[in-house]
């Protein structure tokens, strides 16, 4: 089963968007396809959110056509909404621990978990981030049609190292004064 992610329902849904083209068509593909698809709830949630969010679009998209477009996709007979379930926990601590996730990326987490927790194979997204989570396969339908899997998760970010190859000393901190 593919499941989408929220930039590629916003690429979708906005014709002002470059990606538009692209991800309309893979998004109208699966939903009047005969293959299962889905869509986790909390993507449906962010995308309500960003594409009304006048910050972000100049014109917003008006909340009812916004939720008009929800509904439009929920109309597609193949569509599975992925949401939290009694082994969810279990799924997001194994998906989130190993990728030593923090701040936003604990979003990412969360849409991975589901997908996991659902058997999701291929999520469809322009976020880069989603590939360190294993066991999860990632295609952007805006790009090339490259197909990666998860990554070997990050380790923690380091200190900068000078051209010695020593840490870079910290940068001094200035009293407030």
């Amino acid at each position: 089963m593919i499941a989408v992610d929220t930039n590629v329902l916003v690429y979708a849904h906005r014709p002002d968007s470059p990606f538009h083209e692209p991800a309309l068509a893979a998004v109208t593909a699966l939903a009047e396809g005969r293959e299962t698809w889905a869509i986790p709830w909390p993507c449906l949630h962010e995308f309500l959110a960003v594409v009304t969010r006048p910050r972000i679009f100049d014109p917003p998209t008006p909340l009812a056509r916004a939720l008009g477009q929800i509904e439009a996709w929920l109309e597609s007979p193949s569509l599975v909404l992925l949401a939290e379930g009694r082994t969810y926990w279990t799924t997001f601590r194994a998906v989130a621990s190993p990728a030593h996730v923090s701040g936003s990326l604990v979003h990412d987490a969360r849409i991975a978990a589901l997908c996991r927790a659902h058997e999701v194979h291929e999520l469809w997204t322009a976020d880069r981030d989603f590939s360190r989570f294993e066991g999860l396969v990632v295609r952007n339908p805006t790009a090339s049609n490259v197909v990666r899997e998860g990554a070997t998760p990050y380790g923690r970010r380091r200190a900068p190292r000078s051209r010695s190859g020593r840490n870079a000393p910290a940068a001094p901190r200035r009293r407030a004064r």
